[in-house]
């Protein structure tokens, strides 16, 4: 088992929020054992520090959002993902506007600075927490559920269902280790439709984005894109579900079975998993 980990140096990403449009600079900081992924937002009077944990998660719309003392950080899911992925246990996250980058819609520019960056071990043990029992959230349409790992780590299995159209059904399943996650989920970009994209922007919504920023699905497939995977769409589902899954607060050792689950079930199922293993540390 290795210990907490850190990064060795700070790394920074640039670029424009999706949804409000605003420039934001995002820096990556070491951090000591026990800080576990904290955001710090610097752009008003006083910095506030909101930790990426189940609790200071709000509801949002197709995106997983932090709050502490009425500030928010949004679209947090790309950032944790890409951490989670690739082992980082400790780490500021400073951000100077309310949203995180869309960059292209994948976690692959995090992932290119974190391991830039490399991992530094704390030396302090780290206590994941390890799934006993089996389980769920959702319904028949659309759920999450943690089972017992099948080795010591995170596997997913995920199955998409878009119906006849140019997504269609898709399934994926992935062993998460730093090297898998490299190479098998930080590229896939988040996708949506010619049809939801219209009603953002009429919503004035996610005005500054174009077809080549992420995936927009018109009938016949992506607008001016090309996909990097025939499958691309459910992988960055399981990329949502590890970034959604991080705000536990520590690795999470479970197999996790996914059909057409959001950030909404993705949350609640962390917070399940946190209300049961506080249960059982209280027993």
């Amino acid at each position: 088992m290795r210990t907490q980990q850190t990064i060795r140096r700070p790394v920074s990403v640039a670029g424009t929020g999706y949804w409000s449009g605003h420039a934001v600079r995002v820096e990556f900081l070491p951090a000591p054992a026990g800080t576990g992924v904290v955001f710090l937002r610097t752009d008003g009077d006083v910095p506030v520090r909101i930790p990426a944990s189940v609790e200071h998660r709000v509801d949002a719309i197709a995106r997983t959002t932090l709050a502490s003392a009425g500030v928010q950080v949004q679209m947090v899911e790309h950032a944790l993902s890409a951490l989670a992925g690739l082992g980082v246990d400790c780490c500021v996250v400073r951000v100077d506007a309310e949203e995180m980058p869309g960059l292209d819609g994948s976690s692959q520019a995090f992932v290119a600075v974190l391991t830039e960056a490399g991992l530094e071990p704390l030396g302090a043990p780290l206590e994941p927490l390890v799934v006993a029992a089996a389980c769920r959230v959702g319904d028949d349409t659309s759920w999450v559920e943690a089972m017992p790992p099948r080795f010591a780590g995170l596997s997913v299995e995920y199955d998409l269902d878009y119906g006849d159209g140019p997504i269609g059904r898709q399934s994926f399943a992935l062993r998460i280790t730093p090297e898998n996650y490299r190479d098998e989920l930080a590229a896939a970009r988040t996708f949506i439709s010619l049809e939801e994209a219209a009603r953002l922007r009429g919503a004035g919504l996610a005005l500054s984005v174009a077809p080549r920023d992420l995936l927009v699905f018109d009938a016949h497939g992506p607008v001016d894109n090309e996909l990097r995977w025939p499958d691309e769409c459910v992988r960055h589902k399981v990329l949502d579900l590890v970034g959604d899954l991080a705000l536990v607060g520590r690795p999470v050792h479970a197999h996790l079975r996914a059909s057409r689950s959001g950030h909404r079930l993705n949350g609640a199922l962390a917070s399940l998993l946190v209300a049961g293993q506080r249960r059982r540390a209280s027993a």
